[in-house]
């Protein structure tokens, strides 16, 4: 497959000389990253409480300011989240322009309301290295193989767990697909990578869901990045330790329990 749009943030490709392909958590592990997270409610950058918009437990100002705080501190990726986008299905590229331009030379992953390939295709043209996609992968059955196919590598999908099943639409609506069944799927459909959050934990400081992680990581065969709860740096090395590929980091980040310092080393 040729190497088209891959990521500053991605490994190179393995040569055909490397031998079979090896499931990513079989392999050596690989430098995991911490990537802080900017999302944005009413141009504003915020934290939730589990994803409620009434629930706004953090309010963190201009969101430029904070991406570009993150790129001056080391961060290696910025994770960069519309939420208004994703409570009412549609895209703002503007804002992903913005916020690509303050972060500027450090790549940003953006998601919130891609609801087609050509809204994917739009926020990477407007400067994210990536994009995150929720609900329209699993809107119908070919969905996921028609982004897998059309992004490659600057595609993550996204499964948001809550009581062990698949919130989409903003995580406002209860998908009935358990997240092992939606791991397996992606994996089938040539997903290269996936990020999974703990809806209940997220924005709780409770610590991350480690059970979830390691089922989406064993069921996938795929590189995870976790989300939801982490609050500390201990945190972190058991997210390492699972060999995962990285933790996305809000609030943890914003009340200082985890310091600036964690974006430029691996704990």
């Amino acid at each position: 497959m040729a190497d088209r749009g891959r990521s500053e943030v991605d490994p190179p490709p393995s040569s055909p000389e490397s031998g079979p392909t090896v499931p990513a958590n079989q392999r050596e592990p690989r430098t995991f990253v911490v990537i802080p997270a900017v999302d944005v409610l009413d141009d504003e950058a915020v934290r939730l409480a589990q994803g409620d918009f009434d629930r706004v437990t953090h309010e963190a100002g201009d969101p430029a300011g904070l991406a570009a705080r993150y790129a001056a501190a080391g961060a290696a990726l910025i994770h960069v989240v519309d939420l208004d986008g994703a409570r009412r299905g549609r895209i703002r590229p503007d804002l992903v322009s913005r916020l690509a331009e303050a972060a500027a030379p450090v790549p940003i992953q953006a998601s919130g309301g891609i609801r087609s390939v050509a809204d994917a295709e739009t926020l990477l043209a407007a400067g994210a290295a990536r994009v995150i996609v929720g609900t329209a992968a699993f809107a119908e059955p070919a969905a996921l193989e028609g982004f897998a196919a059309a992004l490659d590598n600057r595609l993550v999908v996204a499964l948001d767990a809550r009581d062990g099943r698949l919130a989409l639409s903003g995580w406002l609506h209860d998908s009935g697909i358990a997240v092992e069944q939606a791991a397996e799927l992606c994996a089938a459909a040539g997903v290269r990578r996936l990020h999974c959050t703990a809806v209940d934990r997220d924005g709780t400081m409770a610590g991350p869901d480690l059970d979830l992680l390691a089922r989406v990581r064993d069921r996938s065969g795929l590189p995870v990045l976790a989300a939801g709860g982490i609050r500390s740096e201990a945190d972190l090395a058991q997210l390492s330790g699972l060999g995962l590929e990285g933790a996305v980091v809000g609030r943890a980040l914003l009340e200082g329990t985890i310091p600036l310092e964690a974006l430029r080393r691996q704990p």
